[in-house]
């Protein structure tokens, strides 16, 4: 596939999460819903910096962790390319659950909920569902 990356990483300067764990959270994030795939490249730096005005090297780091996580590998002159996807069989088939999820996203809007507190109360729901599938 190697053609333009299909990511635009979009910088929380307020969500105290690093700006290299925001780039490396959008591309997995990418990755597990099918929009990057292996062979594609990711944007060079001097890309993510133009749309982002963050530091270069913020993004080399993001960029060194993925590839250290075996998801992207950096080709000399070529840039950074994907190197595995995250995407399961959910990820292929995942219409119903999205509309599913969009809608209650909707409502949860309508009775006047702010986005973060839509996040915090989805990320509670989900830690609860998932609490006992941790490794370990």
């Amino acid at each position: 596939m190697a053609g333009p990356a299909a990511i635009q990483y979009r910088i929380d300067r307020r969500s105290g999460v690093a700006t290299y764990l925001q780039i490396v959270q959008q591309t997995k994030q990418a990755l597990r819903l099918g929009l990057l795939e292996p062979g594609d490249r990711l944007p060079a730096a001097r890309e993510v910096v133009e749309a982002t005005a963050i530091n270069p090297n913020t993004v080399l780091k993001a960029y060194r962790e993925l590839e250290r996580e075996g998801l992207a590998e950096g080709r000399r002159g070529l840039g950074t390319f994907v190197t595995r996807t995250l995407g399961g069989a959910a990820a292929a088939d995942d219409g119903p659950l999205r509309a599913e999820l969009a809608e209650w996203a909707r409502r949860a809007r309508a009775a006047g909920l702010e986005k973060d507190d839509v996040s915090a109360l989805f990320t509670a729901v989900l830690d609860r569902t998932f609490e006992g599938d941790q490794p370990g």
